[in-house]
């Protein structure tokens, strides 16, 4: 039996759970990190492993300036993140949370500036009836 690589509706609950929770932390700026307090982080997704003992957080500060400085203060307080998320959440485990820059934002303006362009206009446009 071949196994789908989609994720289980188990693993996009737990994500979405943990995802709010990191979310509500980092909004309320209870890590004992001044510098992580002082930055304003959205958290886009948390994709967890099939096992839910990883989960990956893409997270990306305001405006997207000072991203690698967000990744690193996030990284030094991750065993801190690690037990407010599971104090939270009712799991077996508490999972290692990884960050990772959400690139979500530059993928959707990469394709706008190519749907942009004039040769791809012209390709993708509805033809004239009267044309054909």
């Amino acid at each position: 039996m071949a196994r789908s690589s989609a994720p289980s509706q188990r693993q996009l609950r737990v994500g979405e759970l943990i995802r709010r929770t990191l979310s509500e932390v980092l909004a309320r700026g209870d890590v004992h990190d001044p510098e992580l307090n002082a930055m304003s982080i959205t958290v886009g997704e948390v994709r967890t492993s099939p096992d839910l003992k990883v989960a990956t957080a893409f997270v990306l500060p305001l405006g997207g300036r000072g991203a690698e400085a967000a990744l690193a203060a996030l990284r030094r307080n991750r065993g801190e993140l690690r037990r407010m998320v599971s104090r939270k959440l009712d799991l077996k485990f508490a999972p290692e949370i990884r960050f990772a820059l959400d690139e979500t934002f530059d993928r959707m303006d990469e394709t706008r500036r190519l749907l942009a362009q004039e040769d791809v206009r012209r390709d993708t446009a509805t033809p004239d009836p009267d044309e054909a």
